[in-house]
């Protein structure tokens, strides 16, 4: 698809910005027997990244705003248009070796997510859409799976760790959720999460505890695909609560029935 002009210095910057990290990448698994760990490498590698995508996004915009995860947000001289990036979704997969992790890159104006990419560069899958065009995978068009029967199908999550306060809630979800339908799976990328939804990989996903740059490329991307994104509380509010339901719409409202028995 010919995007415009915007979307086309997002996944060129998505693309620089994941030959660097899988670079970095292939180290990993020697720092993983070092005394000191990987961990101080991959925090450098994260932000390198993200200090990269920044410089790259601002040369070819200089007056949006930017919101990424490292550092403090960027106000822009135009204060309806911004940048929401991860430069690595996923860190502990990097972390750990596992290659399932993603750069993410949203364009926001007014409010709206108007543009998202979510780059994996492992298996250089490039999931992309602009509000109005349409979801994209490289070449081919992306939908949302046409599954109609919960029983068959497979949802994503996140399980929180480290205490967390969600886990409470995670654990009921799962316990509603996993006798009525093919599975649940935890792979670790909320953003690679979403845009499986849009490939049709997953009938449906859902998460709390989320941020702005992990929601916001892929929340375009399902629903440019077909699929339905919603605050996981109805009257939620999206980016700022970080806690989405999504699915394909014969199946959202069952999905979202089980889930939301929950809140």
């Amino acid at each position: 698809m010919a995007g415009s002009a915007n979307l086309n210095v997002m996944m060129k910057t998505a693309r620089k910005a994941g030959r660097g990290l899988l670079k970095d990448f292939g180290e990993v698994e020697n720092l993983q027997v070092s005394v000191k760990g990987p961990g101080d490498f991959v925090s450098r590698a994260d932000k390198a990244a993200e200090a990269q995508i920044r410089a790259d996004l601002m040369a070819a915009r200089p007056s949006y705003g930017f919101l990424g995860e490292e550092d403090a947000e960027i106000a822009g001289e135009d204060p309806t248009r911004r940048w929401i990036v991860d430069p690595l979704d996923g860190t502990t997969n990097f972390l750990h070796g596992l290659p399932h992790w993603a750069v993410s890159i949203a364009l926001e104006h007014k409010g709206q997510v108007i543009a998202g990419v979510i780059y994996d560069p492992v298996k250089d899958e490039m999931f992309y859409a602009e509000k109005g065009n349409g979801a994209w995978l490289n070449e081919s068009r992306l939908r949302v799976s046409g599954r109609h029967k919960m029983i068959e199908s497979i949802f994503a999550t996140g399980v929180p760790f480290g205490g967390r306060p969600d886990l409470p809630a995670t654990l009921q979800d799962l316990a509603r959720l996993m006798p009525a339908c093919a599975g649940v799976r935890r792979f670790g990328s909320a953003a690679l999460d979403l845009a499986y939804v849009a490939a049709g990989r997953y009938d449906g996903f859902w998460e709390r505890g989320l941020n702005a740059w992990d929601l916001a490329a892929g929340i375009v991307i399902v629903r440019e695909a077909g699929g339905i994104v919603e605050p996981l509380q109805k009257d939620g509010d999206l980016l700022n609560d970080g806690a989405v339901i999504c699915a394909n719409a014969p199946i959202f409202d069952t999905f979202a029935k089980v889930i939301r028995n929950n809140g």
